[in-house]
């Protein structure tokens, strides 16, 4: 079912993953969940990719999180040591290509956790974002793996604790979002030609090195460092670029 529920595209070395329940808000379904952790972790050992963006279908609503219309949004089988949504939380955190949320609407509850798993997120003006979980008798446990330290704690709780959603200016300003974009298409066409233009190989190693940093102190986080960046230079790209500039000629990457 994920086929019919996931739409995938790829195109020009661009992965376009959209979530396809517009009459349910593209609100999650195990359908999806499954889709996108596949694709995800098949995208991640494609070295002809160089990002991929998510999205919703339609202009209302992004993701709406759990389909509670079904009635088993919360139930478990509490014989498997690792759940569906958690599963594809760690696939994403696992993924060294750059992930963009295209934020095209309501942005909800588990809606919160995609766009907080993206490393970079662009915003249509009327977008709402939201953790109203409090309403429904729960709390939003597996996104505030994601999102803490993406906000601030009086941010995130004030979200968490209250329920109310916030608009797109103010989820700008809180570090939700990187850019908000009346014209939404254009924005993300204008970030991804500024990715796709750099070394692939660096973005790599270097999505690598960002997300192991999160979980370390800082000496261990120092130690990490210092011994990855020989491993930068190592690289074909590192060569490249570094004679290019010398050269003042544009880069030819490999991506090895």
């Amino acid at each position: 079912m994920h086929m019919t529920e996931l739409l995938t595209r790829q195109e020009d070395g661009i992965l376009w993953l959209t979530i396809a329940r517009e009459e349910r808000r593209n609100a999650m379904s195990a359908a999806v969940i499954a889709g996108l952790t596949e694709q995800l972790a098949r995208a991640n050992g494609d070295r002809s990719l160089r990002a991929i963006v998510l999205t919703g279908a339609g202009e209302k609503a992004f993701c709406a999180g759990a389909d509670l219309a079904t009635g088993k949004s919360f139930q478990f089988d509490y014989s498997e040591p690792q759940q569906g949504f958690a599963t594809l939380l760690r696939t994403a955190h696992a993924t060294h290509l750059p992930l963009i949320a295209r934020v095209n609407g309501a942005c909800m509850a588990g809606g919160m956790g995609l766009l907080a798993m993206c490393d970079l997120a662009i915003a249509a003006p009327h977008a709402r974002f939201g953790l109203p979980e409090v309403k429904v008798g729960v709390f939003p446990a597996q996104v505030l793996s994601v999102l803490q330290g993406l906000i601030g704690r009086r941010a995130l709780a004030d979200l968490c604790i209250t329920g109310e959603a916030i608009g797109a200016r103010q989820a700008l300003a809180i570090g939700l979002v990187n850019e908000v974009a009346e014209d939404l298409d254009a924005a993300v066409e204008k970030l991804l030609a500024r990715i796709v233009d750099k070394s692939p190989a660096a973005i790599r190693r270097g999505l690598y090195l960002m997300k192991h940093l999160e979980a370390l102190p800082f000496e261990q986080s120092i130690a990490f460092t210092e011994s990855q960046i020989g491993l930068f230079a190592l690289t074909e790209d590192a060569r490249e670029g570094q004679a290019a500039f010398r050269e003042k000629r544009a880069p030819l990457w490999s991506g090895r």
